[in-house]
């Protein structure tokens, strides 16, 4: 194999409870990347369309994830990394990621797949460092295996995937403003109270119960957030009217995607998840403010070969 064409998931992470240790895959929304072979040893990023991103591989998300991976071997040959944008930065729902997680994705099959899937998250999670600061996993991991991710523990890495229940949506509209992840982490606080980490903790259990279960009731219960959501909503506008709209619509739960300003809704059955949708709009029409709506499935697979030669 000399090229490999990809399709690299966005992703929601933290899905309320799970601050920095849980996220999920979407099915339909993402990028793609093109990756090949080259004489010319290290990474080369040729092409960048839909985003205004540094083409220096030192720089960009997907070179320095790259970068990390090739530290463990030494190809005779080099690589060359071509990225067509469609999550837009700083949308909260894993832009950084999906470049990162495609990159490792791709030279590692270029590689002829010295790494298990789940090996590659480690590497993967350099880039995220690179865009916020903080080497988190709950993006890259759902975006490489696919369906939920839970991080069970940064050290050592300890990753678990639960698959989906086979009826459940996502719903993920985004206003159009960007909200920078490092500005989102800086409004939180280094402590919480016992009373809301045990409140926290037992969501936690429940969302992983419900899923295992396939207990949508419970999932609902769960997609609670005690701790971060009451600080980074205020950065959202229309938040608390998007989330009303959502549960009134039949929405299992609601909460901000990964960082914000993304919001997402967890429903069961497509019919609700394209209501709780038309809900959304309407919230954002009536302020008058700019949008992108999408309505997926999880995506059991993560990042998706589309063709390789």
């Amino acid at each position: 194999m000399n090229e490999i064409k990809i399709f690299c998931p966005a992703t929601i992470a933290n899905l309320s409870c799970g601050f920095d240790v849980l996220g999920l895959c979407l099915d339909n929304v993402g990028d793609e990347m093109v990756i090949r072979k080259s004489a010319q040893k290290g990474i080369r990023i040729t092409k960048i369309v839909g985003a205004d991103l540094p083409l220096e591989t030192e720089n960009n998300v997907s070179g320095v994830a790259g970068l990390a991976l090739l530290e463990t071997v030494t190809p005779d040959f080099g690589f060359e990394i071509e990225i067509y944008k469609n999550i837009k930065a700083g949308s909260g729902i894993g832009s950084s990621a999906a470049s990162s997680a495609g990159a490792v994705f791709g030279i590692n099959a270029l590689l002829g797949y010295p790494y298990e899937t789940k090996d590659l998250v480690q590497f993967a999670m350099q880039g995220e460092k690179l865009a916020c600061g903080n080497a988190h996993a709950d993006n890259v991991a759902p975006a490489l295996l696919g369906g939920f991710t839970l991080v069970r523990s940064y050290s050592p890495l300890d990753i678990i995937k639960i698959e989906s229940p086979s009826e459940l949506y996502a719903t993920v509209v985004h206003p159009q403003i960007e909200l920078k992840t490092s500005d989102a982490r800086s409004v939180l606080k280094q402590t919480v109270s016992l009373k809301s980490a045990i409140m926290q903790w037992g969501n936690v259990g429940g969302l992983i119960a419900g899923l295992y279960t396939q207990d949508y009731d419970l999932i609902g219960r769960s997609l609670h957030d005690e701790i971060v959501e009451p600080l980074r909503s205020v950065l959202i506008p229309g938040f608390d009217s998007i989330k009303q709209a959502a549960l009134e619509n039949g929405a299992l739960g609601s909460g901000i995607s990964g960082s914000g300003p993304s919001i997402f809704a967890l429903s069961k059955g497509a019919a609700t998840a394209e209501k709780i949708a038309k809900a959304m709009c309407e919230v954002y029409e009536a302020i008058n403010l700019p949008y992108e709506i999408h309505v997926s499935k999880v995506n059991s697979e993560g990042v998706k070969i589309l063709s390789q030669q």
